[in-house]
């Protein structure tokens, strides 16, 4: 079965996965540099780059993780803080040459955090722009449903290009994709209606739509009912409703074996299923994932 033609943005360099937690935490960096080359070899676009909390409170510790990856692959990098003063540290230690001219990302832009966007002021920059929060009247808001997904989508994008002279093709909307286990309230159809929304959107035409997968089978046991691997198979079943409405985007692993399942696969079947429910009924339809 053919893969799906996506763009893998790597997220192994990240505190979450316990090996790079001790990558960090012995300041290996080497080890480090043999993760950024290992996810590029496996078709990464761009690194992720996340060293969590250390960030903070050792910012120059970022600035180091940063320059020794730039030393040993050529693809741009994404920096991963909420924060203008860290981000600020990232864009300064970056050497656009040695990412074959390629722009930086910040991960991530949001209406709430707008004055990230000062820091243009260092060096252009692409964004991954949150569309799973809105500010409306001047108070932070979570959009729960596909069109205020799309709609911030939509004006969040043509103010960056029109107030910060990016492009469309500039913008990665992060869609967020959420743990089945906690969905009883219709979120991973809302996010499904709002990739759907942004992606037929003529106004938004050249825009990325991308999503960490991770989330989706957090808490559920290894295998699936059908015997399968229950995560891998969710990420796939999502991806295969995702991206013909135009997710094009995975903040992944790049090894990972994303390809459209076939119409009778078991998990698509049952994430079909589930994606209509609520309450209860959608705890029922996930315990169906994994018991026979």
């Amino acid at each position: 079965m053919k893969n799906f033609n996506l763009n893998i943005l790597g997220e192994r360099i990240n505190p979450g996965f316990k090996s790079t937690r001790a990558l960090f935490d012995n300041e290996d960096f080497a080890g480090i540099q043999a993760l950024a080359v290992r996810q590029v070899a496996a078709g990464a676009f761009a690194l992720n780059v996340n060293v969590g909390t250390r960030a903070k409170s050792d910012p120059q510790f970022m600035a180091e993780v940063i320059k020794a990856i730039q030393a040993v692959v050529s693809v741009p990098l994404s920096f991963d803080f909420p924060g203008a003063d860290v981000q600020e540290v990232c864009l300064k230690a970056y050497d656009q040459h040695k990412a074959g001219g390629q722009s930086p990302i910040i991960n991530s832009i949001a209406e709430t955090r707008w004055d990230l966007m000062d820091l243009q002021k260092i060096r252009p920059f692409r964004v991954i722009l949150m569309g799973t929060e809105r500010l409306e009247d001047g108070v932070a808001k979570p959009n729960k449903t596909g069109a205020e997904i799309a709609a911030t989508a939509k004006r969040a994008t043509q103010r960056l290009v029109r107030e910060n002279g990016l492009n469309v093709s500039d913008v990665f909307v992060d869609i967020s994709v959420s743990a089945l286990i906690v969905d009883t309230t219709g979120m991973t159809r809302a996010t499904l209606d709002g990739i759907r929304m942004i992606g037929s959107d003529p106004d938004l035409k050249g825009i990325n739509i991308s999503g960490g997968l991770s989330n989706i089978g957090q808490q559920l046991p290894a295998n699936a009912a059908d015997g399968t691997n229950l995560k891998e198979q969710l990420e796939c079943a999502f991806l295969t409703m995702a991206v013909p409405f135009g997710m094009n985007t995975v903040l992944g692993t790049p090894w990972r074996d994303y390809k459209p399942l076939a119409a009778d696969n078991f998990v698509l079947d049952t994430f079909k299923n589930f994606i209509d429910l609520t309450g209860s009924g959608a705890l029922r339809q996930v315990r169906r994932f994994y018991k026979a």
